[in-house]
């Protein structure tokens, strides 16, 4: 098994897959393109060497030639305009040397260095690189950087039958260079341009290559948290299917699991239903003939706590009911919103009364007989409607007001019940819409209500919140998609 090292690891973690990608893509071309660059520029030095090296034979060939021994010692036939020509370029110097025997200087430039031979070889140019004192600049002790061609030869004068000639001829390395930067300069532009056309072709490959993996992740972060239906991705790689098969099988394994617990819920709260109704009837009436204040006392507990049972079994079912599965299979009509607050506002008023809370529908935003219509589930509705007037009977406290809204805004339809009781503290509210979070541990209720009442929305494709009212009170809004505005199959299941 291959062991990546650690400070690699904790990179690939680090990075994402395409960013991993790119740069195990790129960082080889990278590579390669300063290789490349390399090997040209040395390349290019090495014919340009050979190019100078041929030149530099000739030229000490011929200033060979000039140098002919006679019987009283050597003519140099070597005219000054010929010298002019070779010193006349202060770009490309030419610097040349002629001394015999090795060391004596006859002509030419004194600072050219003798090749380190241990054996010269006569006739053939010997080539090596050297630095000579700059006759150009004005700073003293700088030196220019030549390439020079040593030739050995041997002569002979009738004084003396066996004498040794060299002949240096220098040039300088500046056009070396430049030439070898020229041909650097022209490998490496179409070079880089081909590297960077693979670069955008390497980019473009790994997006389309990653293309189902964003199709993935938008599938999988694009669903509602409740949804457990399978991912569709059956034109993705084999790679991306395999883990959107995996998915799959841990969502369908999820599904099965809360499908248990819904029905278990489900069938509880409907086998507790009739129980608990014959026990608070039972009570009631044992309640009426009880005489001793304490059974009296303990009866009326018992009656509480039937009353709180039978609420709680009621609002497991309602909670069932707006689950997606079930809703799914619930009819969807257009839904008059306002005609439906009329009609439980009015059924709500007796309750109210008993409870001394001034319950009222105010019309004032709604135009008088128009209909502000929805498309949903007429049942869930009226049930979110209740669970909020029920909520507000409950905790809002007697001699309270609570009033019912609903109006147009924008392409909503908007459902308000506001009440002027002690509320809700700011940082709670957002708390009290999940399951079994009470604000206040008054009053006989579960804490499902309010989580019923958003479920019910959401199913609607609709959003519920709670605002605080001033000086105190507790504003709960309801928004849903007006009919023939929002899409019917635009509820979350």
């Amino acid at each position: 098994m291959t062991r990546w090292p650690r400070w690699l690891r904790k990179v690939s973690g680090a990075r994402s897959l395409h960013r991993q990608l790119l740069m195990w893509l790129l960082l080889p071309q990278l590579v390669l393109w300063m290789a490349g660059a390399y090997f040209t520029y040395n390349l290019a030095a090495r014919y340009a060497n050979r190019a100078i090296d041929a030149t530099l034979s000739q030229a000490s060939r011929a200033l060979a030639r000039q140098v002919k021994p006679i019987d009283s010692g050597l003519f140099i036939d070597f005219p000054r305009a010929a010298q002019d020509i070779l010193e006349s370029d202060p770009d490309d110097r030419v610097f040349y040397t002629v001394s015999s025997p090795p060391g004596q200087f006859i002509l030419g430039n004194r600072h050219l260095p003798a090749p380190e031979m241990a054996q010269p070889d006569f006739g053939e140019p010997y080539f090596y690189d050297a630095r000579v004192a700059s006759t150009t600049s004005s700073t003293s002790g700088t030196t220019d950087a030549v390439r020079v061609a040593a030739l050995y030869l041997r002569y002979a004068t009738a004084s003396t039958p066996d004498q040794t000639m060299l002949v240096q001829v220098a040039r300088s390395r500046a056009n070396r260079e430049e030439l070898a930067r020229s041909i650097l300069v022209d490998t490496l532009l179409p070079l880089s341009a081909v590297i960077l056309l693979m670069s955008m072709i390497v980019w473009a490959g790994i997006r389309a290559g990653l293309a189902p993996l964003a199709l993935l992740q938008r599938k999988v972060e694009g669903r509602a948290a409740n949804l457990l239906a399978p991912i569709q991705l059956a034109a993705a790689p084999p790679e991306v299917r395999s883990l959107a098969r995996a998915m799959n099988d841990l969502l369908e394994e999820v599904n099965h699991s809360v499908a248990a617990q819904k029905r278990f819920i489900s069938d509880a709260a409907h086998q507790l239903r009739t129980p608990l109704a014959g026990l608070k009837s039972q009570t009631e009436l044992a309640l009426r003939d009880a005489t001793d204040p304490a059974q009296t006392a303990r009866l009326q507990r018992v009656v509480e706590s039937a009353t709180r049972s039978a609420h709680l079994v009621n609002q497991l079912l309602t909670l069932a009911r707006a689950e997606p599965e079930s809703a799914s299979l619930q009819n969807r009509q257009p839904v008059d919103l306002l005609r439906l607050a009329r009609e439980l506002t009015a059924e709500t008023v007796p309750r109210a009364l008993q409870a001394g809370i001034d319950l009222g529908l105010d019309e004032t935003d709604a135009t008088a007989g128009d209909a502000v219509q929805v498309h949903g589930i007429a049942l869930l509705l009226r049930e979110a409607l209740a669970n909020l007037l029920d909520n507000a009977i409950r905790y809002a406290g007697k001699g309270c007001t609570v009033t019912v809204r609903v109006h147009r805004q924008d392409e909503l339809a908007v459902l308000e019940v506001e009440d002027n009781g002690p509320g809700v503290p700011a940082q709670e509210l957002e708390h009290v819409v999940q399951r079994f979070v009470r604000a206040t541990q008054d009053g006989t209720g579960c804490g499902l209500g309010l989580a019923i009442v958003r479920e019910i929305v959401e199913r609607h494709a609709g959003s519920f919140q709670l605002h605080a009212v001033g000086p105190h009170g507790l504003l709960a809004r309801a928004s849903l998609p007006l009919l023939g505005k929002g899409k019917p199959g635009a509820a979350k299941y």
